[in-house]
């Protein structure tokens, strides 16, 4: 008799169904109402667009435009300083991780399920021309993505400790007060924290465990097979509570370490995959990238035309990048550099690897392997997950899908570690550092990781991604009212670096114009 149909396993099966089910039912008026007004839609050429998705879309517009394309033009000094990882002027400089491992870090939050699954919904739902406008949206949230680090690096409190606290509850706060807004930036650092813990402990962690177990569950024979069961479900979520229990008590350091290593790790496990579907139908290549730049802008292409396509491709790299929504500065603030803006350059490159490169490399795979499941999908208009993602690798070899499975668990594990990172610090924003807090928010976190191996909640995560995005409203507001210190920012470092005369004095000098003229008019 197979494990999960024991009658142990079946009782306890009945249980944590009962128990989903009651949370859910709770549950599910107020994510029907908090999603109602946060994804509300106006009708654009007969297709609903969700204000939210807008507001994020003018935010990268705005900032890409007011910074002097800084996203473009500062794009080979973010890397140059990127490459150093730790070495140069900043070796020595207030912080507890180099500027690569927090970029790594940020990037263990972001590259996750949501370039293999995401990816997948976009393209079967708004078909290929969606990759268009996911690359679009990464390289426009790529100037949030710097402005709202250059802040988290200039507004961050270093503890007597060393350990270093940072991100949207310090620099709404501060950096609020320093223009003039004392009172309002009070308000949205307080509203801040409290969304970031409940995603944290929900969608961060809570969902990732929970998909990680069914897709090992999936490549061992299913309900039927070894994992199959809650039993088999909740040693998976202990061993993965261990792991995240080990981590966070080594704070930041720790965390630069492990996904130091981990994120470049699940990157290349995953890329590989993608290049060697790519390689099968390198023929289909050409046709691919023409096909996107065509139905990008096709009225008949995707579901409801041109506009549909735009929603469904910006929507998905929203979800993707999370840019502007104030994670990413909260590691960011971590990083050993005494010039703000230096932060935010490195931090630009996150939706670059994030969206342009791994959403679409997997849009591509997709793609060019065509497997039967696009097509039907695509015919029904119906969205496809992991499974479509799936299909196309194991179009090129039968056991690719094992290989996804291998990039799904290091995603799923990167991302959980970063988000208890940040939930971690803005639970210390609320019930302060040390001690008990500490040790409260630990066990929370672990207990949340061990729930998730056994309850989906889709009621629960729900509600977490309609709040996630509340945090899109708050922290833009912010950037807006303080986009005149990253400016000043941005200026001051790149006159710093300019004067230096070192190896990337020549890039510096060539940006300098575009702040300077561009700060007459803020």
């Amino acid at each position: 008799m197979p494990v999960s149909s024991s009658p142990v396993a079946l009782a306890a099966g009945g249980v944590v169904s009962g128990i989903e089910d009651a949370v859910n039912q709770f549950v599910q008026p107020l994510t029907d109402a908090v999603s109602k007004v946060i994804f509300f839609e106006v009708p654009i050429g007969g297709v609903g667009v969700p204000l939210i998705v807008a507001w994020l879309l003018v935010g990268g517009i705005v900032f890409t435009v007011y910074l002097g394309a800084v996203q473009i033009r500062g794009l080979r000094l973010a890397y140059e300083i990127t490459r150093r990882r730790g070495s140069g002027e900043d070796a020595d400089a207030p912080g507890e991780v180099t500027q690569f491992q927090a970029l790594m870090a940020a990037c263990a939050g972001t590259v996750g399920l949501g370039n293999i699954a995401g990816v997948a919904v976009a393209v079967s739902v708004g078909g290929p021309g969606a990759t268009f406008w996911m690359i679009v949206c990464g390289l426009l949230g790529m100037a949030l993505k710097f402005a709202e680090c250059t802040l988290g690096v200039k507004y961050r409190e270093v503890n007597e400790d060393g350990t270093v606290s940072g991100g949207p509850m310090h620099y709404l706060r501060r950096g609020l007060a320093d223009r003039g807004f004392a009172r309002l930036g009070r308000v949205l650092a307080v509203a801040f924290a409290p969304i970031i813990i409940v995603f944290g402990l929900t969608g961060g962690n809570m969902f990732q465990v929970n998909q990680t177990v069914a897709q090992l569950r999936s490549v061992t024979g299913g309900d039927s097979g070894v994992l199959g069961g809650s039993a088999a479900g909740l040693g998976i979520g202990v061993v993965i509570a261990v792991l995240i229990g080990v981590i966070l008590l080594g704070g930041a350091k720790r965390l630069g370490a492990v996904v130091g290593r981990l994120v470049p790790l699940m990157a290349v496990v995953y890329l590989i995959g993608c290049v060697i579907v790519l390689a099968v139908n390198a023929s289909a290549l050409p046709g691919a990238f023409q096909l996107i730049v065509r139905e990008a802008f096709d009225p008949a292409a995707g579901a409801g035309g041109v506009i549909g396509v735009m929603v469904v491709g910006f929507t998905r790299a929203a979800f993707s990048n999370e840019a502007g929504l104030g994670s990413a500065p909260i590691v960011q603030a971590a990083a050993k550099t005494r010039h703000p803006a230096s932060g935010g350059l490195v931090s630009m490159l996150g939706p670059l690897i994030d969206t342009v490169i791994v959403c679409t490399m997997t849009a591509l795979a997709i793609i060019v392997a065509n497997p039967p499941e696009y097509a039907a999908a695509r015919a029904a208009g119906r969205a496809e997950g992991v499974e479509l993602t799936s299909a196309a690798f194991a179009s090129v070899l039968p056991w690719f899908p094992y290989v996804l499975t291998v990039a799904v668990v290091l995603f799923a594990l990167s991302t959980t570690v970063t988000w208890s990172y940040y939930g971690q610090k803005c639970w210390e924003g609320v019930f302060g550092a040390g001690g008990r807090s500490d040790l409260a928010f630990k066990l929370v976190t672990i207990g949340c990781v061990v729930l998730g191996s056994v309850l989906t909640l889709g009621a629960v995560l729900d509600l977490a991604d309609a709040l996630l995005f509340v945090l899109a409203l708050i922290n833009i507001f912010g950037l807006y009212l303080m986009a005149p210190t990253v400016k000043q920012e941005l200026k001051d470092y790149l006159r710093h670096r300019a004067t230096r005369g070192g190896q990337d004095g020549p890039d510096a000098q060539e940006l300098v114009a575009v702040p300077e003229a561009a700060g007459r008019q803020g």
